[in-house]
């Protein structure tokens, strides 16, 4: 029950206005004219009216992982106070509020043996990442979080509050499940969950030192070809600096690794990574059967905020000596930590569906993440980049991490054309243009 009647907003002179600021990405500065603490749909409601009135850009906010870049003015929108998880285990599906965090809905979910389609990161944003497509643990077997969504409420440049389903409005719903930052301001989703308790997975890591890259990689490639779909995995490099902030059996190493997650049975899992385990000496093996509550530990995210930007590239055949390059500049001798991973694509991300989610034909997506300052970040990015670009689809707007004032290759021409055409019938002045890279894009 709602029981306030003013939203919270906070200037730039008011106490509380930075560490409401304050999210996971600490590498960009947001400065909005004006920051509404939405606590319910209501809240949100007189936000956007506020703004479309004074004619000011929106902005939200609610973990600050995926922030677009910097940005002054306008008006932000923060969500981490709308933070409610109903699981319906009859329907399989949960409804989460724009605050939710994926931790939160694998804890509601796990007593009745279900999970949601969640990342790697437990802290992310439940809604935002799923507006982007939402690339999961298990995304080779059930595709796109998008793909799973029943109804959004949305609350749209008029001011209004709508329950979008594919029936109701399905333009908007199309439009919403892909580039959602660009058409409104959701206030809630209802997602499927699937029926999995437990899984075979963890990472298989090696010495980058002691173990080619380039040759491991093509190792991976080639044993991609030989897996179920029940299978999801990726590839990464990581050059770890050698400071005292780190454990001190990371510190200055170059970790390579395999990350897995299967929903078979641990004997099949153990056989499937087996032509792996055979490439070289390991430095570290965590594969085993998990709870699904652990599947967080197969990649290990860092929990801590700090800076980076980072950028992708879907491509339809890993070209791997080009990628093998790609390893080169971003390894150990690189003028800063740059992380490198490899995610396989295919199975059900590759079938068709009513969102607005692009480049499903795409094999493979090779990400990169430069830890530290941007123009320092984009001197390692943009070769990489350069190198890949003549096997790549597009980017993915999940991993546009202060990339948003580049909004080429987020959508294919079609998808972009429709996007746009939406656009213009629910928000023609373009108030929803400080969030990710759709808002320019259409």
């Amino acid at each position: 029950m709602n029981h306030h009647t003013q939203p919270l907003t906070l200037h730039p002179t008011d106490p509380g206005y930075e560490d409401e600021l304050a999210g996971f990405q600490t590498g960009f500065t947001q400065r909005p004219v004006v920051i509404h603490a939405a606590r319910s749909a209501d809240d949100v409601i007189a936000a956007v009216r506020y703004a479309a009135d004074a004619d000011l850009p929106v902005g939200v906010q609610a973990t600050g992982h995926g922030l677009p870049g910097s940005s002054e003015g306008g008006v932000l929108i923060t969500t981490r106070r709308m933070d409610g998880v109903r699981v319906d285990p009859g329907a399989r599906t949960v409804r989460v509020q724009a605050g939710v965090r994926w931790g939160q809905v694998v804890a509601a979910a796990e007593p009745y043996g279900l999970a949601p389609l969640n990342g790697s990161a437990p802290s992310v944003g439940a809604v935002s990442y799923t507006l982007s497509g939402g690339l999961g643990i298990l995304a080779r077997e059930f595709g796109y979080a998008a793909d799973h969504v029943r109804s959004l409420d949305v609350v749209t440049a008029d001011g209004r509050l709508r329950r979008v389903t594919r029936e109701s409005e399905p333009e908007l719903y199309w439009a919403l499940l892909g580039a959602g930052h660009a058409f409104g301001v959701v206030t809630e989703l209802e997602i499927d969950l699937v029926p999995v308790r437990r899984l075979y997975g963890g990472s298989l890591a090696f010495d980058g030192r002691e173990v080619d890259p380039t040759a491991l990689l093509r190792a991976y490639e080639e044993w991609t070809r030989t897996v179920p779909d029940e299978l999801t995995s990726s590839f990464a490099s990581v050059p770890y600096p050698d400071i005292p902030a780190l454990p001190p059996h990371l510190r200055g190493r170059y970790v390579l690794s395999v990350r897995v997650a299967y929903t078979g049975s641990g004997d099949e899992g153990a056989q499937l990574v087996a032509p792996l385990r055979e490439f070289g000496p390991v430095l570290s093996d965590s594969l085993r059967d998990m709870p699904y509550a652990e599947s967080h530990t197969i990649h290990s995210d860092p929990p801590a905020p700090h800076a980076y930007y980072g950028d992708s590239a879907v491509v339809g055949e890993l070209d791997v000596a080009r990628v093998g390059e790609v390893l080169a500049l971003a390894g150990p001798d690189a003028a800063g930590m740059c992380v490198v991973q490899v995610n396989h694509l295919g199975g059900a991300l590759a079938r068709p569906a009513p969102n607005s989610v692009p480049y499903r034909e795409g094999r493979f997506l090779v990400r990169m993440l430069a830890v530290g300052e941007r123009e320092a970040a984009r001197a390692q990015l943009d070769p990489a980049f350069a190198l890949l670009a003549p096997r790549t689809l597009g980017r993915a707007v999940n991993f546009a991490f202060g990339a948003g004032d580049r909004t080429e290759g987020l959508y294919d021409a079609e998808t972009r054309k429709r996007l746009a055409e939406v656009k213009s019938s629910y928000d023609t002045a373009n108030l929803f243009r400080r969030n990710y890279g759709p808002s320019a894009a259409c």
